[in-house]
This record gives C-alpha cells, structure tokens and sequence, in this order.
C-alpha cells in the first residue's frame, strides 16, 4: 500500500469507531428526555427507574464516544493537510459552528443533567435533557453540511492566485440538497439504533425473568412492568425510524442519481445505460468489478427509485466513465464496485432485519406475555447490532462510493494527503490507533454490558424530589408548607 492507502485506511478506521457512538447518542439523549418527561407527567415511579438506568448508558457512551471523536480533529491535519488547505475555509465554518454551538450546548446541558438531580428544580432539569437531545441534533446538521459539501461542493468560488477554494455563501452550504436529504436519512436511522439498544436490554431482562411483576388487573394478564414499557418503546422507535429511513433513503437514492451518478451506477453494478432499468437484488462479477456475469434482477425498479418513474433512464458506468475523462482528464472515476454494491444492500438487508426483529418483539410481549425460549435470546442479542451494522455500511457506501473524489468533481483523493509523508509514518499511526480504538470499543462495550446486567437503580430520592421539594444540598425530602428558604415546591 502507499502512503494515499494507508490514510484512507486510517481515517476509515478512526471514523467508522467514532460513528459507532453518534447514533446511540442522538438517539438515546431524546429516549431517555421522553422517559423523564412522562414520570414528570404521570409521577409512576416506573419511569424515573428507566430514565436512570438508560441515561447511565448515555453517558457511558458519550464520554467514551468524545474520545473517538477527539482524534477526528486531528487527522485533517495529520494526513490530510492538504484537503485541509484547499477547502479548509468552506469546509471547517459548519465543523467550526458543530463546536462553539452544538457541542457546547451539549457538554454544558448534559453536565447539568448529570449534577443537576435532586440540586436544580425538576421542571428546568427536565429541560436540560431535551436541550442536550436537541443539541445533538444540531451537532449532526453541521457536521453532515461539511461532509455534505464533499458529495456536491456548493457556495464557493475557486482562488487562483491563492490556488485554493474560498467560501462565498455560508447559506447555500447549510442548505445543500444533499444537506437537506442526508440529515433526515441520517437521524431515522440513528433511531433506529436506539430503540434497538432500549429493546434488546429491556427484552434480555424480560427473558431471563429479571422483571419486577405488577399486579394482575381483574380478568387479564399480569404487566410484567418496567422492562416491559421499556421494550415497547424501544421496539416502536426501532420501526418507526425504519419506516423514515426507507422513505428518506428513497429520496436519497434521486438527489444521489442527480449530483453523482457514478455512485448509483456503482451501487447497482450497472456498467450499460438501460431505460427502464432493473434492480439486482443479486450479481456476481469480475474479480476486478470491471463487468457483471450474472444477476438477479427485479424489472424497471431501478428506473423509479432513480428517477421516480418505471421508465426513466439510469446511466451506466461506461457511459459516465467516457464523460468524466472528457471532463476531467484520463483517469479512473468509478469506485470499488463489489465494495459499493455489496455495502449498499448489506445496509438495507440489516435495517430490515432489525425491523423485524422489532415487530415481532412488539407480538410477542402482547397482552402481557413475555417469551421464553433461546431463539428469543438469540434475536435479542442480535438486535442492537443489525441497525448499528446498517449505520456503518451506510457510511462506508457514501464515502467509498465517491472515490476517487475527496471533494467530488473538484479534488482527487490522492490530491489532498500530507506532502512529505512517508508510508512508514502513517503505517506506524495507523497501527497506533488501530490499538487504542480496539481497547476504547472493549471498554464501551464492557461498561455498557456491566451497567446494563444489574438491572433498574433505586430512585427514592429522586422520586421525592420529583414529587416535592429539593434542598441546595441535593438531598430530597417531600414537600411540606414549611418555609425553608433554599427550597424549591412546585
């Protein structure tokens, strides 16, 4: 490998462990506001036990996921200085706005939510939960702008004399079409994520018979109790971002056909114009992915996720290949197509697994019955990891799917690594961070198992301050008439 393969090597290794965290924590922070905010609604105990037990996760997976996201902001510089200085002006005002904005927001809020039980009033501490949960939202919307403007580069104009790109409409780079479709793709599946997290631990707990049981109502079954609301939530988020995936993906798949038409090609291995254009649901190719041998494919389907009608015409490799080297010079401008095509269904086919998995969690536990047997297990093990898996893949399409463009029609990959830097270097980062990385998802991965097995937390103290009053101390008591002057009721 030369020096540009093992940097693409190392800033897909640090991102894809580093994306592992942000849809958990988008997802979760506005799971665990909506579990606060319904025992601030209902005061059923229930809720302030899960809001604890899955804001623990959350916070398990933020302070380990800054970590991963620290070394980000290093490798534009550390093999990438280049990119860095060509496009550093458009591209680092969203990441610039992503840290002194949203981050902030979000450190600041989740430190008060953290400190804040039972010492700031439940109403504004209830408050700082969605703030954080919003705030990631905002995080997502920058950072997806900037990558955004390396699918299809917008509101800059070139320096000649500079020999760099400058920023000339912050507006249009917030606004990218591409801006406005990924981020709703983006976030339905991070729900996705979450939701599966919350229903495969409440479902582990429900099927190994950790479960605190209800009281049975007259004539019906007994309600297995917090897991089981837990799960049902969980199981619910989980369908209904699959739901908005596939219909953002779908919208996706047209602005994709419209600014890069090499990468839909790729992704369906279609190396001839057709119209209409089927779909393969299944090819097999050249070693090298120069042409296809065989395939199964689905008729016309192609030509409407594409164009939006059965007839439209999708353009093929070939084709788009001739008119990029007319373009842009001699060169080879298809990405890896078995990487592209394979990665592009293994995202689907995991999506739908989780949803399935969802639903029938959702039949299963109905009218109170709670399942058993080790398939169950299985399924619920399985679970958390499907929508994670689709996530990944989904990145590892769109990135590898836009080679050999680091910004698309306006800088090759290779134009952008560190002048200077030599394959033993990057070699010795690469198996640096390989290391730490490794051990930070074992340590995630541990603390999370570790916090999840006890099962729900006493809360007696937080369900008083909920209930009445809180002392500048933080120690709860109930509310009474008393005029304590440091006390707040509501």
């Amino acid at each position: 490998m030369d020096v540009v393969d093992l940097a693409r090597w190392q800033f897909g290794l640090t991102t894809v462990v580093h994306y592992f965290f942000v849809p958990f924590t988008i997802s979760m922070a506005f799971l665990v506001a909506i579990m606060q905010t319904i025992w601030m609604r209902t005061n059923d105990e229930r809720w302030l036990r899960l809001t604890k037990f899955f804001g623990k996760l959350l916070l398990i997976n933020l302070a380990v996921g800054v970590v991963t996201g620290l070394v980000q902001e290093f490798q534009f510089g550390l093999n990438w200085s280049d990119f860095s200085r060509f496009v550093g002006d458009i591209f680092g005002a969203p990441l610039a706005m992503e840290a002194l904005l949203a981050f902030y927001l979000e450190s600041v809020f989740v430190g008060v939510w953290i400190f804040g039980w039972g010492r700031i009033p439940p109403k504004i501490h209830l408050a700082t939960i969605w703030i954080t949960a919003i705030a990631t939202l905002l995080s997502a919307y920058f950072i997806l702008a900037a990558n955004s403007f390396m699918q299809n580069p917008v509101g800059y104009e070139i320096n000649e004399e500079a020999g760099r790109a400058e920023l000339t409409d912050i507006w249009a780079v917030l606004t990218n079409k591409v801006t406005l479709v990924t981020f709703p793709h983006t976030i339905f599946a991070a729900f996705m994520v979450g939701g599966a997290v919350v229903a495969a631990v409440a479902m582990w707990h429900l099927v190994k018979g950790r479960h605190e049981p209800a009281a049975a109502t007259p004539g019906g079954p007994s309600d297995p109790g917090p897991f089981r609301k837990a799960l049902r939530i969980g199981a619910v988020t989980v369908l209904i971002g699959g739901v908005g995936t596939a219909v953002s993906g779908d919208i996706q798949g047209k602005i994709m056909t419209e600014v890069q038409p090499m990468k839909m090609a790729a992704a369906e291995a279609l190396y001839e114009t057709q119209e209409p254009a089927p779909l393969s649901l299944f090819t097999v190719g050249t070693l090298d992915g120069s042409r296809a041998l065989y395939s199964i494919e689905i008729p016309q389907l192609l030509s409407f996720l594409s164009t939006g009608s059965f007839e439209g015409e999708v353009r093929g490799i070939n084709d788009i290949q001739e008119e990029y080297e007319e373009l842009y010079g001699p060169g080879e401008y298809a990405p890896n197509i078995p990487a592209t095509y394979w990665t592009f269904r293994l995202m689907i086919g995991f999506g739908v697994g989780a949803a399935m998995i969802a639903a029938w969690q959702l039949w299963a536990t109905r009218r109170g019955q709670v399942p058993t047997s080790r398939w169950a297990l299985r399924a619920t093990v399985a679970l958390p990891f499907l929508p994670l898996l689709a996530n990944t893949l989904g990145w590892i399409f769109t990135e590898m799917g836009r080679q050999p463009w680091l910004v698309f029609g306006l800088m090759p990959t290779a134009s952008g690594v560190t002048p200077g830097s030599t394959t033993g270097e990057v070699l010795a980062t690469l198996i640096t961070f390989t290391v730490l990385y490794a051990g930070l998802t074992w340590l995630w991965i541990w603390l999370l198992v570790k916090h999840a097995r006890p099962g729900l937390p006493d809360v007696s103290a937080e369900a008083e301050w909920g209930r009445g009053s809180v002392r500048s101390d933080g120690d709860a008591e109930p509310a009474d008439d008393t005029d304590r002057p440091l006390t707040f009721a509501y």
